[in-house]
């Protein structure tokens, strides 16, 4: 592939959350002060890094069992698939996808969440997988619950699911939230409120997918990822990437 036949479409900047969104207040501090720069993408933006499963532990796509010590992790057990796409709808193969996530009553496993649910011992809730040819992926989780933050008095954000995918180049590189079909708090939170497409909001939606349920076990949701293009997964609402 030369340079030239490597560049990637532009996102859609009118269907993202802009960086400055007042009613997520932490928003107000990062974003830029001044108009950003388009610059020509180089051979360091349109390549990437290259993966293989040989850096994958045999669990890092399994959240129920690959922090747990004395027992499986508490809460609703769920199975969550997809493909990654580029701006074609092309499959992306052989992609790290990262994802990180609250345990079901809501605290992440950080020292700086204050909240006043318990840690579960038995759930890290960070994991990663690669796909495969097709660009498929899947993991095994427990599903997260809703918690309060310092936003606005009695501000709640919705379960959801963190990712962050690499593509076959940096500037394919994509931070978002997987939030659930069902959500009553979705159109609460203004992280989802600050996107300016309702469509655009809803691709952040993962449907529940009762095809791809495990019966006696585990529901399963379905969340394809498209990177770049006017189709794009939108970022969070943050500096990078956007």
């Amino acid at each position: 592939m030369t340079h030239a036949d490597s560049e990637f479409l532009q996102r859609d900047r009118s269907i993202h959350p802009p960086a400055f969104t007042p009613d997520y207040k932490t928003s107000v501090l990062r974003s830029p002060r001044r108009a950003m720069l388009s610059l020509q993408s180089s051979l360091s933006e349109v390549t990437g890094p290259t993966f293989g499963h040989s850096e994958l532990g045999p669990l890092d796509n399994d959240l129920i069992l690959n922090y747990a010590r004395e027992g499986e992790p508490i809460g609703e057990r769920i199975f969550v698939h997809g493909h990654v796409r580029d701006e074609n709808g092309r499959g992306i193969p052989h992609t790290l996808v990262e994802f990180w996530q609250a345990n079901a009553g809501g605290r992440y496993r950080h020292r700086n969440d204050r909240y006043l649910a318990p840690i579960d011992p038995n759930f890290g809730g960070c994991g990663r997988t690669i796909t495969d040819e097709n660009g498929f992926y899947y993991f095994r989780t427990i599903k997260p619950g809703p918690y309060p933050w310092r936003n606005f008095l009695n501000s709640w954000r919705p379960a959801h699911i963190h990712f962050s995918v690499f593509g076959t180049g940096f500037a394919q590189r994509l931070i978002t939230q997987m939030y659930f079909e069902g959500d009553p708090l979705i159109w609460h939170d203004p992280m989802v409120l600050g996107i300016p497409d309702r469509s655009a909001a809803e691709r952040l939606i993962a449907p529940l997918d009762l095809g791809a349920a495990v019966p006696l076990d585990m529901l399963a949701y379905k969340f394809d990822i498209v990177l770049r293009g006017r189709q794009q997964t939108l970022f969070e609402n943050k500096l990078q990437g956007n």
